[in-house]
């Protein structure tokens, strides 16, 4: 069993900054890549960013403004969010591509940014 974590949500002012955190937990070898993706009220799921090794992909809307960074040690993945705009507000959920074992998603994180 595989077990995602996040972390670090909340309420901010637009030009705030919040850093989430996602945790992997559970019985597996290794983990290929660990992103977020978020989903803003009426709207679809979409990627924010990922990671994989040294590789990271964000979506053009947050270029410049996020940062996402991985501890394999803990097998843990982060999202500094800076200068952040109400437009980011939504549920960020973190997800795990686990070698030989599939996609893995977390329950997600509440971030609401106020203008």
């Amino acid at each position: 069993q595989v077990q995602l974590v996040e972390s670090g949500g909340g309420l901010v002012q637009a030009g705030g900054s919040l850093r989430l955190s996602c945790a992997a937990s559970g019985s597996f070898f290794s983990i290929n890549t660990m992103g977020w993706h978020r989903q803003a009220p009426g709207q679809q799921r979409e990627l924010a960013a990922r990671i994989s090794g040294g590789t990271t992909t964000y979506a053009d809307s947050v270029k410049g403004r996020f940062s996402i960074s991985r501890d394999n040690a803990k097998n843990t993945v982060y999202l500094q969010m800076n200068k952040l705009e109400p437009e980011d507000t939504g549920v960020y959920y973190c997800y795990a591509v686990i070698s030989g074992r599939g996609l893995y998603w977390g329950r997600g994180t509440q971030v609401t940014v106020s203008s």
